[in-house]
Protein backbone atom coordinates (compact mmCIF):
# COMPACT_ATOMS: atom_id res chain seq x y z
CA UNK A 1 0.00 0.00 0.00
CA UNK A 2 2.56 2.33 0.83
CA UNK A 3 4.12 1.66 -2.04
CA UNK A 4 1.76 2.87 -4.32
CA UNK A 5 1.32 5.66 -2.24
CA UNK A 6 5.35 6.83 -2.41
CA UNK A 7 4.66 5.99 -6.67
CA UNK A 8 1.79 8.58 -6.66
CA UNK A 9 4.13 11.28 -4.89
CA UNK A 10 6.77 10.64 -7.29
CA UNK A 11 4.26 11.53 -9.96
CA UNK A 12 2.49 14.51 -8.30
CA UNK A 13 6.80 15.35 -8.45
CA UNK A 14 7.18 14.88 -11.83
CA UNK A 15 4.04 17.09 -13.20
CA UNK A 16 5.48 19.75 -10.76
CA UNK A 17 8.98 19.89 -11.93
CA UNK A 18 8.12 18.64 -16.01
CA UNK A 19 4.78 20.90 -16.01
CA UNK A 20 6.85 24.07 -14.13
CA UNK A 21 4.47 24.29 -12.06
CA UNK A 22 4.87 27.77 -9.27
CA UNK A 23 4.45 26.37 -6.04
CA UNK A 24 5.15 27.74 -2.64
CA UNK A 25 8.66 26.51 -1.24
CA UNK A 26 6.47 23.54 0.48
CA UNK A 27 5.15 21.86 -2.10
CA UNK A 28 7.96 22.04 -4.54
CA UNK A 29 8.84 18.63 -6.01
CA UNK A 30 11.78 18.09 -3.90
CA UNK A 31 9.73 18.23 -1.20
CA UNK A 32 7.09 16.01 -3.09
CA UNK A 33 9.83 13.90 -3.73
CA UNK A 34 11.49 13.66 -0.30
CA UNK A 35 8.32 12.49 0.87
CA UNK A 36 7.53 9.92 -1.59
CA UNK A 37 11.37 8.62 -0.62
CA UNK A 38 10.54 8.44 3.00
CA UNK A 39 7.15 6.68 2.34
CA UNK A 40 8.98 4.01 0.27
CA UNK A 41 11.57 3.64 3.04
CA UNK A 42 8.93 2.98 5.24
CA UNK A 43 7.52 0.45 2.78
CA UNK A 44 10.61 -1.23 2.63
CA UNK A 45 11.26 -1.20 6.61
CA UNK A 46 7.81 -3.56 6.74
CA UNK A 47 5.89 -0.78 7.70
CA UNK A 48 2.22 -0.85 6.27
CA UNK A 49 2.66 -4.33 4.47
CA UNK A 50 -0.16 -5.84 6.86
CA UNK A 51 -2.61 -3.37 5.21
CA UNK A 52 -5.17 -4.18 2.74
CA UNK A 53 -7.58 -7.65 2.40
CA UNK A 54 -6.96 -10.25 4.38
CA UNK A 55 -4.51 -8.91 6.49
CA UNK A 56 -6.42 -10.26 9.17
CA UNK A 57 -6.26 -13.69 8.68
CA UNK A 58 -4.13 -16.06 10.05
CA UNK A 59 -2.15 -18.83 8.46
Amino acid sequence: MLGIVAAVLFFIAFLINAADIATNDVFSSVNVMLLGLTVLALHVGGIGTGWGRGSSRRR
